[in-house]
């Protein structure tokens, strides 16, 4: 095949796969995984993650804004609980919101709690990884729809992993 031929034929192709949505690319959604809550104790943890991200995850600090390198991701994945691996967003879910940190209008179903914070008097709502209770951040409504939801969370809380990489094993 002419070289000419070659890149007219693997442009055709790049561009049906766009087309065709990022589905075709992103890593499969395993709908059978086990949620059931993971109980580590603190100790367990520090052992196993930074003492920046267990401050976040475990002592529901916050990272300062615009500090997250997970705000310039422009490539195809997923972003999974930096403590315990469970895939909880999807990169075609992400938008540049302007606040600082990794936004997204939708989690993966089923893989987020939420609980009321009234850490700074007036109400927000707080979300968590479902399996390990790993704070996330907080859910505001002022995001893109088709949600209306914008996700605001804490880039020491997640690990992207690539569309090109295979998920890891969720931690036991």
């Amino acid at each position: 095949m002419q070289r000419r031929q070659f890149i007219m034929q693997a442009g055709s192709i790049a561009g049906a796969l766009m087309l065709m949505g990022p589905s075709v690319l992103a890593h499969p959604i395993n709908k059978n995984i086990n949620l059931s809550s993971l109980k580590k104790g603190h100790q367990e943890w520090r052992k196993i993650i930074s003492n920046k991200e267990f401050n976040i995850l475990f002592e529901e600090g916050t990272e300062p804004s615009f500090s997250s390198p997970l705000n310039h991701i422009k490539e195809d994945g997923t972003f999974i609980c930096a403590a315990c691996y469970l895939p909880l967003f999807e990169f075609d879910k992400k938008y540049e919101s302007g606040t600082g940190w990794p936004s997204f209008y939708d989690a993966i179903a089923g893989r987020v709690g939420t609980k009321l914070d009234l850490k700074l008097i007036w109400p927000r709502k707080e979300y968590h990884c479902i399996r390990c209770g790993g704070h996330q951040g907080h859910i505001f409504e002022d995001g893109p729809q088709p949600t209306g939801l914008r996700y605001c969370n804490n880039g020491l809380a997640l690990k992207f992993i690539s569309v090109d990489q295979s998920l890891p094993e969720l931690r036991a």
